[in-house]
């Protein structure tokens, strides 16, 4: 963050004559730890600890302003900036900030894949001027403020991720950030639960429109049918993209799963034909190496620079990622997972040359009422996969493993993390592979945890 006058970064939190004395900000912080002289501290009421506890403190430790949801004791009124919710007053600050500043902008959201694709994105732009991107989960009301704030004069680029559990939320992100172009990869069922249907859901992805300009590239999936009913707003110039149909702007033919990621075919209407190699596995990561080029083309940068760098792509955490441990290959795919998403890895993984194809598959969650049915069509697409052995954790994955089994899969139930590494550690062996995928909350790397080091003992 560099220094911004406070009456700039506090607008339309204070009366315009609140500041009596103008100072430079160049921290916001929500870490009463991280608290030194020239900051503005945010308070956030938790379920551990209330940051307004801590504000007093802070001003004695340097902050200039506080933000507090009430009067707090120890705490001047000339010093706090009294909002009723800290999130909103981290966006607004975010906004003003971001203000100051012009970066070329991409903002990312929907219901699969946003991730990555803002990883991909990164890589395709970063090779032609300073960029920064949303790291880690980083994407709500309080991570993206955050991102913003990382802005400086130098930066050129910036790729922002834009998450959603209700309506509303991307259109204040949105604003907030103001994006240059935006992408949404596809609408799924995530937080159908809160909002009722795909329908609603692709409409609140929609709210990304509300922040971009006259005439911004909105980046879509032609392959995507709630996407191709939609009604898009005039204001905005809607470029697809497809992983088969050439009468999207940008498409993917010659499709093929390789060792060590995916090689096809790219077709641009506008910038001609090129080869492109990604180190990502399966077609679901090529829609969204598509969606990156197509925002950084349609940003201006040149079509061969966007495919050298998406051919650097890193992918983050334990997405995808492969490991390669005591002869197995280990497909770590624990951070996050829906209906959609597994069914993208359980197509990538029947295409992925090894002797015995292993999954360790756990609940997906925020699914509401459809939850049930969609652990149970996973049973059946895991039947349709390939699978010489499937070990299932967590209470909606035990319907997923007796549709399996009655469809003939060898499957295993686990009820903990030690039975599931057991399973696996008892049947696994060199040349085999091993692909596992559940929700977050299912903390599905702590069996990983068990399996590598156990099996390393095996070895010695």
């Amino acid at each position: 963050m560099e220094k911004i006058s406070a009456s700039k970064l506090l607008a339309g939190l204070v009366p315009a004559d609140f500041i009596r004395e103008e100072v430079q900000v160049e921290l916001v912080t929500t870490d009463s730890r991280e608290v030194r002289p020239g900051c503005i501290f945010v308070a956030f009421p938790g379920e551990k600890f209330d940051g307004h506890d801590f504000a007093a403190k802070a001003l004695e430790n340097g902050a200039v302003y506080v933000v507090v949801n009430h009067p707090v004791e120890g705490v001047p009124a000339e010093k706090a900036i009294l909002c009723p919710d800290s999130y909103h007053a981290m966006m607004v600050m975010g906004a003003n900030y971001r203000s100051q500043y012009h970066p070329k902008m991409v903002g990312v959201t929907g219901s699969v894949g946003k991730t990555t694709t803002k990883q991909m994105t990164y890589a395709a732009l970063a090779g032609f001027g300073e960029t920064i991107k949303t790291e880690g989960n980083q994407n709500n009301e309080l991570g993206m403020p955050r991102t913003l704030m990382r802005l400086e004069s130098s930066t050129e680029y910036a790729v922002i991720e834009m998450g959603m559990s209700h309506a509303g939320e991307i259109d204040r992100l949105a604003r907030a950030a103001r994006p240059d172009v935006g992408i949404i990869t596809c609408i799924g069922v995530s937080h159908i639960g809160n909002l009722g249907s795909q329908e609603n859901i692709c409409k609140a992805k929609l709210e990304i429109c509300n922040g971009l300009p006259e005439g911004a590239p909105l980046v879509l999936n032609y392959d995507d049918k709630f996407l191709r009913a939609a009604k898009l707003p005039a204001h905005v110039k809607p470029v697809w993209f497809s992983l088969a149909d050439e009468n999207a702007d940008v498409c993917a033919l010659s499709i093929r799963q390789e060792e060590d990621g995916m090689s096809f075919v790219l077709e641009d209407q506008e910038e001609g034909t090129f080869v492109v190699k990604i180190p990502a596995m399966g077609k679901h990561n090529v829609a969204n190496a598509l969606a990156a080029y197509c925002a950084a083309t349609r940003l201006g940068c040149d079509p061969r620079g966007v495919i050298k760098g998406l051919s650097n792509f890193e992918q983050t955490g334990r997405r995808q990622k492969v490991v390669h441990s005591k002869g197995v290959t280990v497909i770590e795919d624990c951070y996050n997972a829906n209906p959609d998403s597994m069914k993208a890895a359980l197509a990538m993984f029947k295409e992925f040359h090894c002797k015995r194809r292993f999954a360790l598959l756990g609940d997906m969650l925020e699914l509401g009422e459809l939850s049930r049915e969609a652990h149970e069509e996973l049973g059946r697409l895991a039947a349709e996969s390939d699978l010489y052995c499937l070990v299932t954790y967590g209470e909606n994955a035990k319907r997923t493993a007796v549709v399996a089994a009655a469809k003939g899969v060898k499957t295993l139930h686990a009820n903990n993390y030690r039975e599931a590494a057991d399973a696996l550690l008892n049947r696994i062996e060199p040349g085999d592979a091993l692909l596992v995928k559940a929700s977050r909350g299912m903390a599905l790397e702590k069996v990983l945890e068990i399996f590598y080091a156990e099996q390393k003992d095996a070895e010695e």
